[in-house]
């Protein structure tokens, strides 16, 4: 028997609840997971609270995130003992994910965890920072270096923008941070924003072109706020893109591209390829310092996943949440 949080749909209308279950109840797969934890990321949230349309399948264990041991494997890669992670691959919207006592996957969607991170950490990181690790990957392509400028990251108290802080700043770029909470200003200068804009700066409809201020961007909001991050990104300049917070509009003319040559470079964490996975958790476990994680990270129980789900889309959580399963 394993506890597991379940998202269900009827006539009775949408409904999470936490359930025990049997373990021949998992769905199909060649690798069975101990989960030790999982998070709550922004899509966990909309699924767990009915607000996005983000489960395909029903009855659904959400949670596109967990780490955790090996317990039984029929895949080549992986045996008994193995501490593997999982991010995204539809876990969570059409296969059972990880916020539950165990998970069945099929073993190519799991990675080995990095050494010198353990299951939690691993998952205080989640997706959050394996996206926010794919968007300054994607910056570092495209030859934006320190020297070429400061670097916006909205949706900053969130957990990718968090995450993109600290990277940026541990790799010596100068970090601006836009935020709709200005009373969390400390927090963002910790992780080493250098300064702090009201998002209200960016959320609202702008010029097709602003004064360039920018060499690049890693947005999570979209809509408004990533027209005016383009419209205001130097000649030459490069947008990661990576979420949709205020929106998934895009109400844009082509002149920042036409016009300043400015890339805009989407980011998909979900059906990314193994190696590059592999790349960016390297990347994660070199970079990312632990007793920073510890600061942005709060520990929870599954029975406390839904109340912070709804506080989560609220906009009311900063940083990481990592569930003890």
């Amino acid at each position: 028997m394993f506890k597991a949080l379940i998202v269900n749909k009827d006539d009775s209308g949408y409904s999470t609840k936490l359930q025990e279950l049997e373990d021949d109840s998992l769905p199909a797969g060649d690798v069975t997971v101990k989960v030790q934890y999982s998070t709550i990321n922004y899509k966990d949230a909309l699924a767990i609270t009915g607000k996005g349309s983000v489960v395909r399948k029903f009855p659904m264990v959400p949670g596109i995130d967990f780490a955790g041991i090996v317990e039984h494997s029929d895949n080549p890669n992986y045996v008994p003992g193995d501490l593997v992670l999982l991010n995204g691959w539809g876990v969570g919207e059409t296969h059972w994910g990880g916020l539950a006592g165990r998970a069945r996957v099929n073993g190519n969607w799991l990675i080995p965890i990095p050494a010198g991170i353990t299951p939690e950490q691993a998952m205080a990181i989640g997706t959050a920072g394996y996206t926010a690790m794919l968007c300054v990957i994607a910056l570092e392509r495209n030859r934006i270096i320190p020297k070429s400028g400061p670097i916006l990251v909205t949706g900053a108290n969130g957990g990718v923008g968090s995450f993109a802080i600290a990277l940026l700043n541990r790799l010596g770029y100068e970090v601006v941070a836009s935020t709709g909470r200005p009373q969390e200003s400390t927090y963002l200068k910790s992780l080493g924003a250098s300064e702090i804009i009201d998002r209200a700066e960016l959320s609202s409809p702008g010029n097709a072109l602003a004064k360039e201020r920018w060499a690049g961007v890693i947005d999570s909001v979209g809509s408004h706020t990533l027209v005016n991050a383009c419209a205001s990104t130097k000649y030459g300049g490069v947008v990661a893109a990576c979420g949709l917070a205020q929106g998934m509009d895009f109400p844009a003319t082509v002149a920042p591209f036409i016009l300043r040559g400015v890339t805009l470079v989407g980011i998909d964490s979900v059906m990314r390829p193994r190696e590059q996975r592999v790349k960016a958790w390297s990347r994660l476990a070199q970079l990312v310092d632990p007793q920073q994680l510890e600061q942005i990270t709060r520990k929870v129980s599954l029975a406390e996943v839904v109340r912070l789900s709804n506080q989560l889309l609220a906009g009311e959580i900063r940083g990481r949440i990592v569930v003890e399963l």
